[in-house]
């Protein structure tokens, strides 16, 4: 019976685990974390028979509490109690907190010796040296479950990374793909939701507009993977089929073909290093017909060029940058930034940074990552202040 902890369950890729998780036989649910929406976290945690159920909320305490009383299941509160939750015993953990949120409970986990399902690429954003040295550490180990490092995971099994070439992950270019730089001024956060392809939260949805996801994404190859940032591709693909490819030095290509469903991703990180029958839909490539592929536009999208910068300044700069993408993007939200200024207060707060002199220095401690997120936050907010 393998015991199981799932962070951020409540989110689109905590529900797909969730379904997975529900599926199998040979599973105990230590624990169940999410945020404020604690009607359906009770409802999980009773469904699966969770041993603890966390709100990151303090204040969602006594509703959380009251929905699962009766129940047996533990119930805490805040962020102390998600990190609490992270030491328990478990075999896997799926980390799915989106943002540095998720920093603190997957590096507790690694502690543990666990497997740990990384969905928060914030993590290897941030800190992903230091991420990966306490897996080692502990004898830990780290899946990928972005649909695109899941892919690159899967082609790469059984190669030398020393033969690849390259690595191409791909974007669907999300629903302003063909918007022209006007437009895009006006474009809303409702608009920026509404994705094409996958079914995601709102948050996500918006990033992957931006093609932000996309530039977290670029930066979480190049250390997941010990990929050279030149060797690294990105390539806008509509129908969101390919999920990356790999090129190696003979010239072949392994291509990842997969429907745009999380739970393929998730349940090869489940069930590693076994495969096992998914619920999800067997493609019928006759129907589909047609591939597409395009450069993506950095003039439109800068986002991708941002993030190419960040890479070849090192240190903290992943830190900085993914803060300054958190509040721009908290503020677009809000309608109080434009969907193309998100891009130019992240340039703009990693360029005062740069200036302090922090950027450089190395991520040699959590608690450093965490300083430099901070301090890019008020960074951040100080430039949207001044440009309202």
């Amino acid at each position: 019976m393998r015991r199981v902890t799932i962070f951020g369950s409540t989110g689109s890729i905590g529900e797909s685990t969730v379904d997975l998780v529900s599926r199998a036989g040979d599973v105990q649910v230590v624990a169940l974390t999410g945020g404020r929406n604690v009607t359906r976290l009770a409802e999980q945690a009773r469904a699966l028979n969770a041993e603890l159920a966390v709100t990151a909320h303090d204040d969602c305490y006594d509703a959380l509490k009251s929905a699962l009383a009766g129940s047996g299941i533990g119930v805490a509160a805040g962020p102390h109690a998600l990190a609490e939750a992270a030491v328990r015993p478990a075999d896997w953990v799926m980390s799915a907190i989106v943002g540095a949120a998720g920093l603190v409970p997957g590096f507790r986990a690694l502690e543990q010796g666990a497997t740990l399902a990384l969905a928060n690429k914030e993590s290897l954003v941030t800190a992903g040296p230091l991420l990966l040295a306490e897996a080692k550490r502990h004898g830990a180990t780290i899946l990928p479950v972005d649909s695109e490092h899941s892919a690159v995971f899967q082609a790469l099994a059984g190669e030398n990374i020393d033969t690849v070439e390259r690595v191409i992950i791909t974007a669907s270019g999300g629903p302003f793909r063909s918007w022209d730089a006007e437009k895009l001024k006006h474009a809303t956060p409702a608009q920026a939701v509404a994705h094409p392809n996958w079914d995601m939260g709102q948050r996500i949805s918006i990033d992957s507009a931006s093609l932000f996801n996309k530039a977290l994404e670029l930066i979480e190859t190049r250390e997941f993977f010990g990929i050279e940032p030149e060797r690294i591709e990105v390539l806008v693909h509509p129908q969101s089929i390919v999920h990356a490819l790999v090129g190696f030095i003979d010239g072949g290509i392994l291509a990842h073909i997969g429907p745009a469903d999380m739970r393929h991703a998730i349940g090869y990180a489940l069930n590693w290093p076994e495969r096992r029958a998914l619920p999800v839909e067997r493609l019928d490539l006759a129907k589909i017909a047609t591939l597409e592929f395009q450069a993506p536009d950095d003039r439109r999208f800068p986002a991708l060029r941002l993030a190419r910068e960040v890479m070849a300044i090192g240190g903290l700069a992943g830190a900085a940058f993914n803060a300054a993408k958190e509040v721009a993007l908290d503020a677009f939200i809000a309608h109080a930034l434009s969907f193309p200024a998100m891009a130019e207060v992240v340039e703009e707060t990693l360029a005062r940074l740069s200036r302090d002199r922090g950027l450089t220095l190395a991520p040699d401690s959590l608690v450093n990552v965490l300083e430099m997120d901070h301090l890019a936050r008020r960074r951040a907010e100080e430039v949207i202040r001044e440009r309202q």
